[in-house]
């Protein structure tokens, strides 16, 4: 059997799991989420969202797979007790992330597209739309993403993977800190500030809950084993809540300055906050047009956002790697070559269905990217999040003794006794009340 592969450091691993955690659900997501969904208000939800459930799950999801020691596909099975079933979820996990991949990717594809043409000089007639309708950018793009990211993982994980996360991971923090300065400067910034970081408690309903929860699973990409991978790759040096909290703050952080590049930025041009995913790129590139020196600015954004979006896209991709390289037993190349040339073909449906392939699976106006993104972010990030409760806190799954021994081996802050009824019953209670209510006021047609 082949020896298990290690990240090579401690900041190797917070890197990559914070690259991970970090990706356009932080600066593409984020921000026109809460741009639709009142600013402050949305953002206060997120962050409870974040502290009650979504730290509690990535814990858990940490804890079983440095237990286990094997990828999400095998997981379960390895702890479960004997005759039960749990072991169903790890082949639903690799579905998900494949799922993820199928929408992902082209996201990725669309910002290496805009930072492209800032690069170059040819932003003045950016636009969204227009970049939608052309199967030939989407494509293009799209291959572009999905090479780079298997090119890179070809490679052992402490010379690839580990290696770029690092260096994207640094880069993309100075960069931010950089951009959101510059952002703070503009004229009319505090406007901007006033609606992103003030509640508006009158805003605040079931659909902004739904949000907030669905998008504090998306972002930390636990549920459907996104962390579970690199929790396997780690020693028990440390404990894992310590580990968990540097996530969530890395993560956070990353979430926050990305709104406060943009809001203050809209509001100084009078853009509008609630465009939805056009956010990121109309409204932006509208920003960048407008002020001094606007084409380096937009480079620099579009930069930073390459490394957000490919830091997600390596680490899940990594993920679905080492479930089918357990699976088949293949090396790291024949698993690139396979899974690159699937994930591809998959994701052509959401390339191409703004122009050529089109499907309206729910209210019209929808696409492959929403069907795609409501079976990871409405069904398998939350119920993966409730299946990881159940099994790691009760008799009939790994236990809550086997857990806190395993969350709690090394140094750090630990998981306490009375800590307990928060995770075995407020986390897996609260995610299926509100799964089922976004489920019922979710709009079908």
């Amino acid at each position: 059997m082949e020896t298990r592969e290690r990240l090579g450091s401690r900041l190797g691993f917070i890197m990559l799991s914070a690259g991970c955690a970090i990706g356009c659900g932080n600066v593409w997501k984020f921000p026109w989420m809460c741009g639709q969904y009142g600013g402050g208000g949305f953002m206060l939800v997120y962050l409870l969202c974040l502290l009650l459930l979504g730290l509690p799950a990535l814990i858990m999801e940490f804890s079983i797979g440095r237990a286990a020691q094997v990828s999400p596909v095998h997981m379960y099975q390895k702890l479960q007790k004997p005759g039960k079933k749990w072991g169903l979820w790890g082949y639903i996990s690799l579905f998900g992330n494949v799922a993820l991949m199928a929408f992902y990717t082209v996201v990725t594809g669309w910002i290496i597209y805009y930072f492209y043409q800032f690069a170059v000089g040819s932003n003045e007639d950016l636009g969204f739309e227009p970049m939608l309708s052309s199967p030939g950018v989407n494509v293009t793009f799209l291959l572009i993403t999905v090479v780079a990211a298997f090119v890179i993982l070809s490679f052992q994980l402490q010379s690839g993977l580990e290696r770029v996360s690092k260096i994207m991971m640094v880069a993309l923090l100075v960069l931010m800190v950089v951009l959101a300065v510059h952002s703070l400067t503009l004229p009319g910034a505090g406007e901007g500030l006033s609606f992103y970081l003030i509640p508006d408690f009158s805003k605040i309903n079931g659909s902004v809950v739904v949000g907030a929860m669905n998008q504090a699973f998306f972002t930390l990409s636990v549920g459907m084993g996104g962390m579970a991978i690199f929790g396997s790759y780690i020693d028990k040096e440390h404990s894992l809540m310590g580990e968990a909290v540097n996530v969530i703050i890395l993560d956070t952080f990353v979430a926050v300055i990305a709104g406060l590049i943009m809001f203050p930025a809209c509001f100084s041009y009078n853009l509008e906050v609630t465009a939805g995913p056009s956010l990121l790129f109309d409204t932006m590139a509208s920003v960048f047009n407008h002020m001094a020196g606007g084409r380096w600015w937009g480079t620099l954004f579009f930069l930073f956002m390459v490394f957000a979006a490919m830091s997600t896209v390596l680490g899940v991709c990594e993920n679905i790697l080492a479930m089918v390289r357990e699976l088949t037993g293949w090396n790291r190349p024949k698993g690139c070559i396979v899974c690159g040339v699937v994930i591809f073909l998959l994701a052509l449906t959401t390339a191409l269905g703004f122009s050529v392939i089109h499907f309206q699976p729910f209210a019209e106006g929808s696409t492959w990217l929403d069907f795609w993104d409501f079976i990871v972010s409405n069904n398998v990030l939350p119920l993966g999040s409730l299946i990881l409760a159940l099994f790691c806190c009760n008799r009939f799954g790994w236990g809550w003794d086997s857990f806190m021994a395993e969350a709690n081996a090394g140094k750090g802050m630990k998981v306490r006794n009375w800590m307990k009824p928060l995770f075995r019953y407020f986390v897996p209670a609260v995610i299926l009340f509100i799964y089922l209510y976004g489920m019922i006021n979710f709009s079908w047609k």
